[in-house]
């Protein structure tokens, strides 16, 4: 008899069938294998996809957010005492010209310098940063930072020689907000017996925590014309710091940059910087994409496992069914049903899993790091300070796609071996 596809009864036979009677107990093991193993392979990959988007993000954000977009700084040329230099002499109209180009949001002269720190007996090497007050105003992960001490607005206020260091730095010290540090610098006063290494003192004004590692450990930011009297680099500056409204699109800007910047000026942007990182990250997020999709394809082969176990259990109800009336296609359908429900109920549990653990990953990793003795996480191997995970609605409905699709079409097979079950074959030996 000719019935509209996925009729009621056929849901109805499927529904029977999957509730597996004691005598079956080896369908519903299989059922519940093939269950838990699509569930757990959908909330591997509904996890890392988030936490791979989410590292990602956090990565670039700590980069764009504490870092120049672009640096400009000079080729080296010859000065007329001979030496080699790199120092920008026109700093101010440089930095003015490439403000005034269309996408940047501000452009900065900086002076950098590597020294050594002191202070409570303490040592620790860190790059010192040169800065207007006003400029440093506007990075976003030092004006406003995860977690900060101290006034910002006392950073090169008058009559203060403050500086503003980076939590890492802080910590390695054991100095904080009033404490003075001690910077000392190889290149310092020439004399006639060569150059001694200078040493100066500064007051702490301000301690942040801009989220990367790396930058809180070793960064320290110094008033510009005090950086220009401290390494010996009065009226120049070592490069131009620029950020851009559209990061991502920075290298359709450098040729613009360059244009206003002059001639024997040289771009490195962000990308140049962290671009061999990122590369590894995109091998990375695609080779674990492959990897765990083969996890969801191991998952799906298990209701072929089940179904085949079916179909031989059932072979004595089908030949009834075929004698009635059902078509091949019913069977197909029926069994198919019994497939695809075991693999939507496991995607959806997967779902709800995965979403789960993206959502509050926080917790969930701080009982980790907790039982692991604080070992799960090393922040100067990591970069960033903690695991963090971005639910993108893209990567949810890939692995409901690639979940669904592969235990959709695992499934035709054997309903298919059932379909065409001759029904005197079925019954010969009843």
């Amino acid at each position: 008899m000719r019935t509209a596809p996925f009729a009621r009864f056929e849901w109805m036979i499927a529904w029977r069938y999957l509730r597996a009677k004691r005598a079956e107990g080896g369908v519903s093991v299989m059922t519940w294998i093939s269950l838990v193993g699509i569930t757990l392979a959908v909330f591997a990959l509904i996890a890392t996809l988030a936490v791979r988007t989410g590292f990602r993000e956090e990565f670039v954000d700590t980069i764009l957010g504490a870092n120049a977009h672009v640096s400009l700084y000079s080729a080296q040329y010859m000065t007329e005492s001979g030496a080699m230099s790199r120092d920008i002499v026109e700093f101010e109209e440089m930095t003015d010209r490439v403000a005034q180009v269309p996408g940047v949001i501000r452009a900065a002269p900086l002076i950098k310098g590597q020294v050594m720190a002191s202070a409570q007996g303490n040592t620790s090497g860190v790059e010192v940063f040169g800065i207007r007050p006003d400029d440093l105003m506007t990075i976003p992960r030092v004006a406003d930072p995860q977690e900060s001490w101290g006034d910002i607005d006392r950073f090169g206020a008058e009559g203060v020689p403050g500086i503003a260091i980076g939590s890492g730095v802080s910590r390695e010290l054991q100095a904080t907000v009033g404490d003075v540090v001690q910077l000392i610098s190889p290149n310092g006063v020439k004399t006639a017996f060569g150059t001694s290494p200078r040493v100066s003192n500064y007051e702490i004004v301000y301690v942040f925590t801009a989220g990367r590692y790396d930058i809180d450990r070793t960064r320290v930011y110094m008033p510009f014309t005090e950086a220009q009297t401290y390494f010996n680099q009065e009226g120049v500056a070592d490069e131009i710091e620029v950020m851009v409204e559209a990061p991502e699109r920075v290298d359709a800007l450098a040729p613009s940059l360059l244009s206003a910047a002059g001639d024997q000026i040289l771009a490195w942007t962000w990308r140049d910087a962290s671009g061999a990182f990122l590369r590894a990250l995109d091998i990375e997020d695609n080779v674990m994409f492959v990897i765990l999709s083969v996890l969801v394809l191991i998952a799906a082969m298990n209701i072929i496992s089940g179904l085949i176990m079916l179909v031989k259990n059932k072979g004595r109800d089908i030949g009834i069914l075929r004698t009635i009336g059902l078509t091949e296609g019913a069977i197909l359908r029926v069994f198919f049903i019994c497939g695809a429900m075991t693999g939507l109920i496991g995607t959806v549990l997967g779902v709800i899993l995965g979403c789960a653990f993206a959502i509050w990953i926080d917790p969930i990793f701080s009982a980790i790091n907790y039982f692991s003795g604080g070992q799960a996480w090393d922040p100067s191997i990591r970069g960033i300070y903690a695991l963090p995970a971005k639910l993108q609605l893209a990567d949810v409905l890939s692995a409901v796609a690639l979940s669904l699709g592969l235990s959709f079409i695992v499934t035709i097979f054997p309903a298919r071996r059932a379909a065409r079950m001759s029904p005197v074959e079925a019954l010969r030996y009843e």
